[in-house]
């Protein structure tokens, strides 16, 4: 009786708490009895329609209160005890301005969530948005999904978008946008722009301008919009005592975001204590089957965030609640977590030239999908391109939850390389940028790890590149082989030969082993209809081969100038006796038939790449590995000895060269990077 009771507070009022959560006295019984006689009572003359409204108004009033089971064990919450926003969040505002609460993170290790009998991605999609659109048709949007993100060059695009964004949210009724920015040094200067771009936001809004203060104050309205500003990076914690449709307010609040150089961006936490807030709002009424207010989180950030691991628990949270969540962020870069960042010291007081940062905003992927190789000329295979998504546990939050995620980079723009000296300052160095139309049909499957790594069971060639991507990870980068023989003492010339081979014979079990692995699935690979998994496949096949090939035929053409090849002779008396050997690559295949026909192989594989799939990272890496051919030859040439060194004429002095004296000026100092 006493659970009817307080079901029917909680119905009446849209409050949790009820009064008879604390001690309840004698008189207090004696009322809960008579009350519930009378229910008893009443039961009897309701029609059964109205019964079966009553209990599906609990049932939804049950679901919303277990939703505090999501948050994990580590998060607590402390601040100054006020009234939960939600019906009586028109008193809140004219109420007086309460201190600013602290919301910490107790431990930084986060407990991993496994939930073997959850697949967000797939409950959330079928059950949960059949649910939302049969209480309340105006959320459907918040379940709607298919594009992961928007690709653009300027923070005002993204600023646009989500101006257009609120816009449409307002039509379906009154809206709470939450924004939170990311307290790393690396995002001042985004930080910044978005600050002096609010107008941009609510000046377009038209219900924004239609309410100003006074008339507001005076009819006692509600705003249409309310706004709050957030900060986050090791902790969470707002940034103004209340929301506010105040614009003035808002800039402020921003510019007051405090530095956070712990290098710790708990972005699954943050979302999460700020949905709790927030989730009285979303919760539809069970009289009006509206809620109070859509609910909005504008994520601004640069990083991937430390705790993905939350990921489905964040996922389902903010789904349950009713909160959608876009973000403001960066391009992951294709295949790899960690990209550099031209950092330049904010203060002019300080050495002004740029620094390199290491800063995690990736992978596109939860496990890696490209193989880890050296080109044969040197160079690392894994060079800073664009993936044409954002990094895939934020984007597939903003995904998941209705959201949107907008990669933003400002040298986005053309299909030609951008070298270092044009990067921007503070932003990612992305070296190669592609179309986003044609990257839309290589989006990545925003689901759980536990669902991801299913897809892969069925499909060999899929579980074959992953297992062979993350087997190049495991071992030591491939060296760039030494090409360049001179003959000019025996011994030295033996040994040099020797040292290669040896390096040689190193790698080839290991890039062996790579080759089968990827064999495995080659059965399976006609079976692949989705582009990603054929460009991903095909790619790391013909690379593998080919890299396996030029290792081991590297070894054998070593074996012929030690043993076999001799130098010709001079074609006349005036030239010099060639001495020194050097190995360029080939088209023509000289270790034989075999040999040959995987190099065809290999070939055919990566022009498929370029055929397929033109305008990808994919075609990209294969035009480059096919620039260099497979095979080997040697060429002959002729390297001068080392002269003997002369005696200085003055025992070491200055030759008579009068030193220039040194400006008396005194270089500014040159700090580290902060943890970004």
């Amino acid at each position: 009786m006493i659970n009817n009771l307080k079901r029917w507070w909680q119905i009446k009022t849209g409050r949790y708490e009820t009064p008879l959560d604390t001690d309840v006295p004698f008189w207090g019984i004696s009322l809960i009895f008579h009350l519930g006689l009378i229910l008893l009572l009443a039961k009897v003359f309701v029609p059964e329609a109205a019964t079966r409204v009553i209990g599906a108004i609990n049932a939804d009033t049950e679901a919303a209160i277990e939703m505090d089971e999501l948050l994990p064990d580590e998060l607590e919450i402390f601040e100054t005890e006020v009234d939960e926003l939600g019906a009586e969040a028109e008193e809140a505002l004219n109420a007086e301005a309460a201190a600013t609460p602290m919301i910490e993170f107790i431990a930084d290790e986060t407990t991993s969530v496994e939930s073997p009998d959850f697949e967000t991605g797939e409950i959330f999609a079928s059950e949960f948005a059949a649910e939302v659109s049969s209480v309340n048709p105006t959320l459907e949007s918040v379940s709607v999904r298919g594009v992961a993100g928007r690709s653009l060059k300027h923070t005002s695009g993204a600023i646009d978008r989500i101006a257009e964004v609120i816009r449409d949210r307002m039509a379906e009724g009154d809206l709470m946008v939450v924004w939170m920015f990311d307290q790393s040094a690396s995002l001042r200067a985004q930080r910044s722009q978005i600050a002096k771009q609010f107008d941009r936001v609510y000046q377009q809004i038209a219900r924004f301008q239609e309410l100003d203060k006074k008339q507001i104050k005076d009819r006692d309205l509600d705003p249409p919009l309310l706004t709050h500003v957030y900060q986050f990076g090791q902790t969470v914690s707002p940034l103004m005592p209340d929301p506010t449709f105040e614009l003035d307010k808002l800039r402020v609040a921003v510019s007051n975001v405090v530095r956070d150089d712990s290098g710790k961006e708990n972005v699954m936490q943050s979302v999460m204590t700020v949905a709790k807030k927030f989730r009285s709002m979303a919760r539809v009424n069970p009289r009006t089957q509206k809620p109070e207010r859509n609910v909005m989180v504008i994520l601004v950030t640069d990083e991937a965030g430390d705790d993905v691991q939350l990921t489905d628990q964040a996922v389902r949270y903010c789904v349950n609640a009713r909160v959608s969540v876009y973000a403001i962020g960066v391009p992951a870069p294709f295949g790899r977590e960690e990209t550099e960042v031209k950092w330049v010291d904010p203060d002019p007081e300080y050495d002004q030239s740029p620094q390199r940062a290491i800063v995690d905003q990736g992978a596109e992927t939860p496990r890696p999908e490209r193989l880890r190789l050296g080109f044969v000329q040197g160079g690392d295979d894994l060079e800073q391109i664009d993936s044409g998504f954002g990094p895939f546990y934020l984007t597939r939050l903003c995904y998941e939850t209705g959201g949107l995620y907008f990669a933003v980079h400002p040298n986005r723009s053309g299909k030609r390389r951008v070298r270092w000296g044009e990067v921007k300052n503070y932003a990612s160095k992305l070296t190669y940028f592609f179309d986003p139309e044609i990257m839309r049909r290589y989006q990545p499957s925003y689901v759980s790890v536990q669902t991801y790594n299913q897809t892969l069971a069925e499909n060999k060639a899929r579980l074959a590149l992953v297992q062979a991507a993350e087997f190049t990870r495991t071992g030591e980068p491939l060296r760039a082989p030494r090409t360049r023989f001179p003959r000019l003492d025996e011994g030295t010339f033996i040994r040099s030969v020797n040292e290669s081979q040896q390096d040689a014979a190193y790698v080839v079990p290991a890039l062996a082993k790579m080759m089968q692995t990827l064999k495995a699935g080659e059965a399976d690979r006609a079976k692949e209809d989705e582009a990603r998994w054929q460009a991903g496949y095909d790619l790391a096949m013909g690379r593998a081969i080919a890299a396996h090939l030029r290792a081991s035929t590297y070894n054998q053409m070593l074996a012929l100038i030690k043993t076999t090849l001799k130098f010709d002779p001079p074609k006349d008396a005036d030239t010099p006796q060639n001495n020194t050997w050097v190995l360029q690559p080939s088209n023509n295949v000289e270790t034989g038939s075999r040999d040959a026909q995987l190099a065809e192989k290999a070939k055919s594989y990566l022009e498929r790449v370029i055929e397929e799939h033109p305008g990808t990272p994919w075609a990209l890496l294969a035009q480059k590995e096919l620039r260099i051919p497979i095979g080997w030859q040697w060429k002959q040439a002729y390297t001068e000895p080392p002269k003997p060194r002369e005696r200085n004429m003055n025992n070491g002095g200055d030759m008579g060269f009068e030193r220039r004296p040194q400006m008396n000026r005194d270089p500014k100092e040159r700090r580290p990077v902060p943890r970004l």
